[in-house]
C-alpha cells in the first residue's frame, strides 16, 4: 500500500462475472447481493468483461449488445453500498476467439510505424482510463488494472505508462491480478499498491484429498508469497481463488470445463478451510476475493447438486461465513 495506509485485509468475493447488459439491474441480482452479504463479506470485486476480436487484435471495442454498461455498474455499486460492501472495480478484456487472455500478445517489434504493442496498449489504456474515471466518480475503494495477462507482463515500460495514466484519473489503491505460479514475472509490481494473483494452486494431490494434505501444499505457496511481499513491500491479495464443488476440483482449482465430475462439497470445503488456516493471520497478507458468487443464484434446494464455484448453501459457504464473521 502507499505510505501511511493502514493494513489491508479483504473479506471479499467476486460478483458480477458472466453478466451481460442489464443483468445487474434485476431483483435476482439484488437478492444475490444480499445473500452474499450474509456470508460476512465486506468487499466485492465487481468483475466484467468486454472482448477484443482475437488474441492478436490491437483494438478493444465496446460491445454495446453484451457488455454491462456504465449505468449497470452504477446500479451494482449502489446495491453494494446499500449492503455495506466496498468495491474493487475489475474490468477485464477477453478474446472473442475463445483463447485465454493470457495469450494476448505480439512480436516484439515491426519495422516502421507504431508497433503492435504500442497500438494495443493505447487501446487498452483508453479502456482502463474509462473505467478508472467511473471508479473515481462512484467512489470505488480499489481498481484492478489487469487480470492474468501473462504475455503482456514483460512490457514493463508500457505497463508503467498505462498505470500512470490511470493514476491521473483515479485516486484510490491499484491492484494487478497475476496468475498462480507466474507472479515473479511481473517486474512492475512496484507501480501498483497491492499485489494480486489468481491463487488457483493445485493443492489436492488426488481427488477427495484431505485438508491436512492441502495445508502441506499451501505452506510453500505461502513462503513464495511472502518473498514477493518482501521484494516489493506490498500486501498480497488473492484477487481470485476458489474451486468447484466437484470431485477432483482441488487438483485443478481453475477448471470449469469438466462437467461430468461428480458432486463433492467436502473437497471444495477442504480447499477453503486449508487456505484460510494457512494465510489468515499472516501480517503481510491482504485477504481474499473468492471466485465467485453468481448474479443469478440457483435455488437453495439445488445447492447439493450444483457443481460450480458458488458456495451458496454448501459446506464451503458455512466455513467461509464462520471465518468472515467470527475473526
Amino acid at each position: 500500500m502507499r505510505d501511511g495506509m493502514e493494513r489491508l485485509f479483504i473479506r471479499g468475493m467476486t460478483w458480477g462475472w458472466g453478466s451481460k447488459r442489464g443483468d445487474y439491474r434485476t431483483e435476482a441480482a439484488a437478492d444475490s447481493m444480499r445473500r452474499l452479504k450474509e456470508t460476512g463479506s465486506e468487499w466485492i470485486a465487481l468483475s466484467f468483461w468486454t472482448w477484443q476480436e482475437t488474441v492478436h487484435s490491437t483494438q478493444i471495442p465496446f460491445d454495446y449488445g453484451y457488455t454491462v454498461t456504465d449505468r449497470d455498474i452504477e446500479a451494482a455499486v449502489r446495491e453494494a453500498r446499500q449492503n455495506g460492501l466496498k468495491i474493487c472495480l475489475k474490468p477485464v478484456v477477453n478474446s472473442h476467439d475463445g483463447i485465454w487472455r493470457a495469450h494476448i500478445g505480439f512480436p516484439e517489434e515491426e519495422s516502421g510505424g507504431p508497433s503492435y504493442w504500442d497500438r494495443w496498449f493505447e487501446s487498452y489504456t483508453n479502456f482502463l482510463v474509462h473505467y478508472a474515471e467511473l471508479a473515481e466518480e462512484l467512489g470505488c475503494e480499489m481498481f484492478c488494472v489487469g487480470c492474468e495477462m501473462l504475455k503482456t507482463e514483460s512490457q514493463t515500460a508500457r505497463w508503467t505508462n498505462t498505470i500512470a495514466r490511470v493514476r491521473e484519473v483515479y485516486s484510490g489503491p491499484l491492484i494487478y491480478n497475476a496468475n498462480h505460479g507466474k507472479e515473479e514475472g511481473v517486474a512492475w509490481f512496484d507501480q501498483v499498491d497491492v499485489i494480486g494473483t489468481s491463487a488457483y494452486y493445485p493443492v489436492g494431490s488426488v481427488p477427495g484429498d484431505t485438508e491436512e494434505n492441502m495445508i502441506a501444499k499451501w505452506l510453500p505457496v505461502r513462503e513464495k508469497m511472502e518473498r514477493l511481499h518482501r521484494k516489493f513491500n506490498k500486501p498480497v491479495v488473492f484477487m481470485e481463488i476458489g474451486c468447484r464443488s466437484a470431485h477432483g476440483c482441488a487438483t485443478m482449482p481453475w477448471d470449469y470445463m469438466h462437467r461430468g465430475l461428480p458432486y463433492d462439497e467436502e473437497e471444495q470445503a477442504n480447499f477453503y478451510s486449508s487456505v484460510l488456516k494457512v494465510f489468515w493471520d499472516q501480517p503481510w497478507f491482504g485477504g481474499f476475493f473468492w471466485w465467485d458468487w453468481s448474479v443469478n443464484l440457483y435455488p437453495l434446494s439445488e445447492a447439493k447438486t450444483n457443481r460450480g464455484f458458488d458456495i451458496y448453501g454448501k459446506r464451503a459457504g458455512e466455513i467461509l461465513t464462520e471465518w468472515y464473521t467470527s475473526r
